[in-house]
């Protein structure tokens, strides 16, 4: 398995996620930080677009899914992105972090929460 990792961090979108209805109703912003495991060196010799993941096509992935149909728990918003990652793109692993800025947790004074996971092939 490859130590070369490609880095998406900070992407920002607008979703519908969430168990309450207000979430549904309303939406909120996600961040999302991507991690790809993927041997580089190809890539480093070459200078080659085609040596590596465009990174432009990452981010359109998560995006059509964060933006897109709505998940109760942002375990599964991941899970799906992590899902679509190793489908689309030949990568060994995939690190998905996604954060709620504001939560609606009563009472609460927090930066965000969020949750992380590793998926590999």
């Amino acid at each position: 398995m490859a130590a070369d990792r490609i880095m998406l961090a900070g992407m920002v979108f607008f979703g519908y996620h969430g168990v309450r209805p207000a979430e549904r109703r309303t939406g909120q912003r996600f961040v999302v930080d991507l991690q790809v495991g993927r041997d580089l060196s190809a890539a480093g010799r070459s200078d080659d677009l085609g040596d590596t993941v465009n990174y432009s096509e990452l981010f359109r992935l998560v995006k059509g899914i964060v933006e897109g149909p709505p998940h109760n728990l942002l375990e599964s918003l991941a899970a799906a992105i992590a899902e679509a990652v190793l489908d689309a793109h030949d990568v060994d692993s995939v690190t998905v972090a996604v954060k709620k800025p504001e939560p609606p947790i009563a009472d609460a004074v927090i930066d965000y929460s969020g949750v992380e996971i590793t998926r590999r092939r």
